[in-house]
């Protein structure tokens, strides 16, 4: 017997910078998931990911474990967790210099 479809997003990794974002409902690609579109219906949800298939923008599309959280979505997997938090090595590349965030 098939798992019951729980809620998702979209993610993927912009091709260019590699950031972490996530697909909004107006077909945005967003750097914050609290933006992104929750989907409830699994049909709906094999739509998006068809919709998120853009080569030559992001890469890795795939859809997320979430949840409907106060402030938008949010993470129900570590995995998603730790890809919100973004960079945990800030000393290089465009990260160089960056104080560490409250997470840290």
């Amino acid at each position: 017997m098939p798992r019951p479809f729980t809620p998702k997003v979209v993610t993927a990794n912009l091709l260019r910078e590699g950031d972490v974002v996530w697909l909004t409902a107006d077909d945005r690609w967003t750097l914050d998931m609290a933006e992104a579109e929750l989907i409830e219906d699994e049909a709906h949800a094999a739509v998006r990911l068809l919709d998120a298939h853009q080569p030559l923008v992001v890469v890795g599309e795939y859809l997320a474990d979430a949840t409907r959280g106060p402030g938008g979505p949010e993470p129900t997997h570590f995995r998603e967790r730790f890809r919100t938090t973004g960079p945990t090595n800030r000393d290089h590349g465009k990260h160089a210099g960056q104080r560490p965030g409250p997470e840290a």
